[in-house]
């Protein structure tokens, strides 16, 4: 069935099929929020004396049992309905007759389409919030064990300063933070209520957008009902944009890790069950994980980019286009989610090596601290590098690491874990 068919409408099924696309794919993840969407409405168009009080409880429990139906599995778009708004409304006319031509009244697939995909990616950024929280718990746990345990900083893949564990799972943790605060701005964006603005230009029906916005649980709504449309598209947007910060950290960290593991560096190790063989070289232990979350996560960044060319030419009001956007990003959140358990499993199972800066090559890694040691004594600091590197050039070097004396914030004696830790909360609260 298709909402918009007339007496005597004839598309072509070529026609029907290109413009259908993956629609039915993709309106699966939508269906039980497009059922919510409608109760919502029919609600308010009780309220405001558009469905009688006779009406308005069948067709009520007629969406009710649909809702269960999606809920429990028995529930799927025939291969007649262009999309899900079409297969409810198709449903809900078999099961309670007439009263479900009425649903419609006051919106349109604009809107619905809309609305439904303003709560799935609300949900969806609650449920990546729970996965970066449980990350970055992970690592400030694994920071903490491991704060004492050195190993080289580089700096142009080159041997530079002293660094810990600590340090390296820590970075990774605080940015987490800035993507926490990207994460709550898209949700922001995203909590608004487009429902009621119909195919962009409002409706002469006296809807209740404020009743709506309040049954849905939005945060607010978008008020002109022209920008609610141009909304679509540009929300997914933002969403991309938290998304590609996230994904970004995790594909640095995955790097890290398939760096850190390999024989030439021996920072880390993994347990054999979370690592690949060779078909024929016997002796091999792959990060296959922290490679295909590399690689998904650098798919995930590219997102943003591909939203924006997308909508780069389009003037105001609704257009077909917009649709691409489900295929775009639907499959990239679960990739996100997925990565997200899969960096959580790997960096909970990591063995750290405590014995790395024994390794002849990594002495030169102390060379600042002889500086600032001559420094300490009142040598001027230019003199104090110059005797250094003369000694270094010479083949002389030698450093006798007692202890690091590094205690400002940020540092290697100092991680400033407790704050970091207050970050997260304040980045995920208000949500």
């Amino acid at each position: 069935m298709k909402l918009w068919s007339k007496d005597n409408t004839n598309v072509a099924d070529n026609i029907v099929q290109f413009t259908v696309g993956r629609d039915r794919e993709f309106d699966m993840l939508l269906a039980k929020y497009d059922v919510q969407g409608s109760l919502a409405h029919v609600a308010m168009l009780h309220q405001v004396g558009l469905l009688s009080d006779d009406e308005y409880p069948v067709i009520k429990q007629g969406l009710e049992e649909i809702l269960k139906d999606i809920e429990s599995g028995n529930f799927e778009i025939d291969n007649d309905s262009e999309d899900i708004h079409s297969q409810v409304e198709l449903m809900l006319t078999q099961r309670i007759g007439e009263h479900g031509k009425k649903i419609h009244s006051g919106r349109s697939r604009n809107d619905q389409v809309a609305v439904d995909i303003k709560l799935y990616l609300r949900d969806a950024l609650l449920e990546i919030k729970r996965g970066v929280l449980q990350l970055f718990s992970l690592l400030q746990q694994q920071s903490e064990q491991y704060k004492d345990v050195l190993l080289p900083g580089y700096t142009h893949l080159q041997v530079a300063m002293p660094s810990s564990f600590g340090l390296w799972f820590g970075a990774y943790a605080e940015s987490l933070v800035d993507d926490m605060e990207l994460l709550h701005t898209a949700y922001k964006i995203t909590n608004k209520n487009p429902l009621g603005s119909g195919a962009g230009y409002g409706s002469s029906f006296p809807l209740d957008r404020a009743a709506t916005t309040t049954s849905l649980g939005f945060g607010d709504m978008h008020y002109n009902s022209v920008y609610a449309q141009m909304s679509r598209g540009k929300t997914e947007r933002f969403v991309a944009v938290a998304m590609s910060s996230i994904a970004a950290t995790l594909a640095r960290l995955s790097m890290d890790g398939c760096l850190y593991m390999s024989q030439n560096f021996g920072f880390i190790s993994f347990p054999d069950a979370l690592t690949t063989g060779s078909s024929i070289m016997p002796h091999k232990k792959n990060p296959d994980v922290l490679e295909l979350v590399r690689a998904k996560c650098n798919r995930i960044q590219a997102l943003p980019n591909e939203l924006a060319l997308m909508m780069v030419n389009l003037p105001s009001g609704y257009h077909r286009d917009m649709q691409l956007t489900k295929e775009i990003l639907f499959p990239a959140i679960e990739d996100l989610k997925q990565c997200l358990e899969m960096v959580c499993i790997m960096f909970s199972e990591v063995k750290v090596n405590d014995q790395i800066l024994k390794d002849e090559k990594y002495k030169y890694i102390f060379t600042v601290e002889s500086v600032n040691d001559l420094v300490n004594t009142g040598v001027p600091f230019r003199d104090a590098y110059r005797q250094v590197g003369n000694d270094v050039a010479a083949g002389a070097y030698q450093y006798n690491l007692q202890s690091l004396r590094h205690t400002h914030q940020g540092s290697i004696g100092n991680l400033c874990t407790e704050q970091v830790h207050a970050a997260m909360e304040k980045a995920s609260q208000g949500w």
